[in-house]
């Protein structure tokens, strides 16, 4: 099995912290809103991976976090007149029956929600503070990059220049401008918490820091999520964890490509942003999830409707397929099959080959397919 791992940029070996077991941490939503198509496309491409590994023989701890706390859920709960908890429970009960549509496997997966570990985060930051990683500054904590080793590895950005082009805000308090948030101080109408700095909540890299160590351990196998989190989410999970630990955070991090529609970016500006509950009014999603699954999951994928209505009519092709051969199998069982039948059963064994072959080559979802429609047209020919 060989992995693509964006740190080294290039195809290694899998080869798992222990022996016959996976951990692997896939960065899950913001649950203020629905999901989109382009939230869909993590989901179901590390879900898919995760599946295979159980296929072949590990035992696998699957992790899809919550992040309940942020800005953008405190503007919202504000524009409704609610509490941030009501709207993170409301989207996280909406993520479960979308993940239900799309057939996500749910044994065994954990969905932690950041607000349930705040003591884990203050006692993570302030080993930060002591080991000098980290200042306190009028009850905001930041984590100083310059004390981080190697910071800008895994999205290969230099930190002169990330200074220089640096498109933050002016912020007296930081001793560099990259520096980022590891806890803010309370401002008036947030949820808050109680923490050595005074009352805060804390920042958002540090949450997947913190959930991941307390439930997959200090050294990770994989680490996933889109392209778009390389930087700086998951730069400075990097910097705060390995700064932590004193050892390696994941040993693997999978990115997937970004998704258009129509080929153009998805933006609610332009009108082409779908949320996963607008696509099921049209679609069974379980047509969204093949389409997901039909390109090679680091390459970007154009969203339409009629690629859609293509993937549905190529769904029920393999369906058909599928209940065909199960019946030739079938009767494989029950009585003496004649040579042709055997050697359709042996190029049929070929393809499944060739499918796991494709998988163990990057999740090479494009070809393992590509295989099956093989398999289908053979037996339709034959």
């Amino acid at each position: 099995m060989k992995l693509y791992n964006s740190l080294t940029r290039k195809k290694e070996k899998f080869i798992p912290v222990t022996e016959g077991h996976v951990n692997m941490y896939n960065c899950g939503p913001t649950v203020y809103n629905y999901i989109h198509v382009g939230n869909a496309r993590p989901l179901v491409i590390f879900d898919t991976l995760r599946r295979f590994f159980i296929y072949k023989g590990y035992d696998v701890k699957f992790v899809v976090n919550f992040t309940d706390i942020d800005d953008k859920m405190i503007k919202k709960a504000n524009e409704e007149g609610t509490t941030v908890g009501a709207i993170a429970d409301r989207y996280i009960e909406a993520f479960m029956e979308d993940a239900k549509g799309l057939n996500l496997y749910d044994y065994d997966t954990l969905n932690p929600r950041a607000t349930h570990f705040i003591p884990q985060i203050i006692e993570f930051i302030q080993d930060l503070i002591e080991k000098g990683a980290a200042y306190d500054v009028n009850g905001n904590v930041y984590f100083n990059i310059a004390s981080a080793n190697d910071y800008g590895k895994l999205s290969k950005k230099n930190i002169e220049d990330l200074i220089s082009g640096a498109r933050v805000d002016i912020n007296e308090e930081k001793r560099n401008p990259m520096d980022f948030a590891l806890w803010k101080k309370e401002k008036e109408g947030e949820p808050s918490w109680d923490s050595p700095w005074g009352k805060g909540r804390p920042g958002w890299h540090i949450e997947c820091s913190v959930m991941a160590k307390t439930l997959l351990g200090e050294t990770i196998d994989i680490h996933s999520g889109g392209e778009d989190l390389q930087f700086p989410h998951h730069e400075n999970e990097i910097a705060q964890s390995e700064t932590h630990n004193n050892k390696p955070f994941a040993n693997y991090w999978l990115h997937n490509g970004m998704i258009t529609v129509d080929n153009q970016k998805m933006s609610k500006s332009l009108g082409n942003f779908f949320t996963i509950k607008e696509v099921s009014k049209e679609y069974d999603l379980e047509v969204l999830r093949f389409f997901l699954l039909s390109a090679h999951y680091r390459s970007p994928i154009n969203f339409s409707r009629d690629v859609m209505n293509q993937t549905q009519n190529g769904l029920e092709r393999l369906y058909n397929s599928k209940k065909n051969l199960e019946y030739l199998l079938e009767k494989s069982q029950m009585r003496e099959i004649d040579e042709n039948e055997r050697k359709l059963i042996d190029e049929i064994n070929e393809f499944k080959n060739k499918f796991i072959e494709s998988m163990e080559d990057d999740i090479n979802t494009a070809d393992a397919i590509a295989a099956l429609f093989e398999l289908a047209k053979l037996y339709n020919t034959s």
